[in-house]
């Protein structure tokens, strides 16, 4: 039986044994006493987010429910989530003004025409504002994962992120390198070249911004626009150089892989033909994403789902086409009903990561998806069009989240408004205005 008159004990407290030192996680003994009641309990648990994207839209005709409201019928897509109804909101309505055809997905996340007469340059995104305010904490303000690696920047993105110079972030497609960078311990000789790299990267930062200072004295106006710019970059690569010298210090936490593929070896698309199974790669993704925010490792999330003009044709999924070339269906009844198979598969998936994230327990009982807001849409919705797009919002009730079912909004309205309620949900401070939104969705908020 547990002590209810017990001592609090501090957060920093760790355990010491056999040289070692681990943090302890959050325990009730762990708040001050005075908060000890639910709410207080509630707001000692951190809130997560997440965005994900799924290339090339859906078969809106099998996705969107005919019917609306809390009681609203299942579409026979969502069905494959059934046992969640009470967990999400399916919102119809959703518009991105520069979607449509396969330019969707460097606007997604960020609202503005980023491509514009051969040229790119696009602003911050919404999960790296919300990186900054609420990231700051974690070993890894942000998360960037994809089906392929790097950000595939001039052609089909496969990144989401963006930071505050329009520069995108690149993401990581093996769950192997994921894994480790999230929870490997490094023994001596990794951790000596690390701190090797440390000091080079100082070292070249240190030259590098020498070089831009004496070049600043010789300069136009203009041109020093253009090295103000430059030096908030390096500034920038300062800041995350401390960061990582500080947390690699830090105990990565331990985690339970029991139940969960083998992380141990590499696995990624781009395997041999009979070596890679995709039902087996989209479950350790998800299975990463719930560690990494179930151990705090980070609070924000975007992961490409699937790229636009690809989706791919794997063994498992038992269709005649690749995912894109079915998006062409010329309204044929069987590449329609291919289509939405696939669209099943992909959601199958989903599933499994809310089985997962519900399974972990925080300390007031809730789960983490309680806790966490995760939006799913795409670029486009059916027949390559910038409206009527697939767009969900599970999770978040902690934060205040009321679902509602089914939700019908006005006829295009801004994506850019759910990833508005995100950030209100998650006090991520906006400004007063953000991206292309006209306000907060109220409906969805408690």
């Amino acid at each position: 039986m547990r002590n209810t008159h017990a001592r609090q004990i501090d957060r920093r407290t760790v355990l010491r044994g056999t040289g070692a030192m681990m943090a302890l996680p959050l325990l009730e003994a762990m708040l001050p006493k005075t908060s000890q009641a639910a709410i207080g309990i509630e707001k000692a648990i951190p809130k997560r987010m997440g965005i994900f994207y799924f290339g090339t839209g859906m078969n809106m005709r099998e996705f969107e429910p005919e019917t609306e409201g809390k009681d609203y019928q299942l579409s026979p897509t969502l069905q494959t989530v059934s046992k969640h109804k009470d967990d999400f909101t399916v919102l119809s309505g959703t518009y991105l003004e520069h979607g449509g055809g396969h330019e969707g997905d460097y606007t997604f996340s960020t609202g503005v025409k980023a491509k514009d007469s051969g040229t790119i340059k696009n602003e911050i995104s919404m999960d790296q504002l919300a990186a900054e305010q609420i990231g700051r904490e974690t070993r890894f303000p942000s998360l960037q994962m994809c089906v392929h690696r790097g950000t595939g920047f001039g052609g089909n993105l496969r990144t989401l992120s963006w930071n505050r110079n329009g520069i995108p972030l690149a993401s990581e497609n093996d769950p192997h390198i994921l894994f480790n960078r999230l929870f490997k311990v490094d023994g001596p000789e990794e951790q000596e070249i690390r701190q090797t790299g440390f000091r080079q990267r100082r070292s070249i930062l240190d030259a590098v911004m020498d070089d831009a200072k004496r070049l600043e004295r010789n300069v136009s106006q203009q041109d020093g626009v253009k090295l103000d710019e430059y030096f908030s970059s390096v500034r920038e690569v300062e800041k995350q150089l401390e960061r990582d010298i500080d947390w690699s210090v830090k105990p990565k936490p331990a985690v339970d892989t029991n139940g969960m593929s083998d992380f141990s070896e590499s696995y990624q698309i781009h395997m041999p033909s009979g070596q890679f199974v995709y039902e087996r790669y989209a479950k350790m993704m998800y299975d990463l994403i719930a560690l990494a925010l179930e151990t705090d490792s980070t609070r924000v999330v975007s992961y490409v789902v699937r790229q636009e003009s690809s989706g791919g044709t794997f063994d498992e999924f038992g269709v005649s086409k690749g995912f894109h070339e079915l998006t062409h269906h010329g309204n044929d009844p069987k590449n329609l009903a291919e289509l939405a198979k696939v669209d099943r598969i992909y959601l199958s998936h989903w599933d499994y990561f809310i089985n997962r994230l519900k399974s972990f327990k925080q300390i007031d009982n809730s789960t983490l998806l309680d806790h966490s807001l995760l939006g799913f849409s795409s670029g486009m919705g059916i027949g390559h069009s910038k409206d009527r797009l697939p767009t969900c919002l599970f999770g978040g009730k902690a934060a205040g989240i009321t679902h509602q079912g089914h939700l019908r909004l006005p006829t295009n309205t801004p994506l850019s408004r759910l990833w508005h309620t995100m950030l209100d949900r998650l006090d991520v401070q906006t400004g007063e205005t953000f991206q292309d939104s006209s306000g907060v969705i109220n409906e969805l908020i408690a």
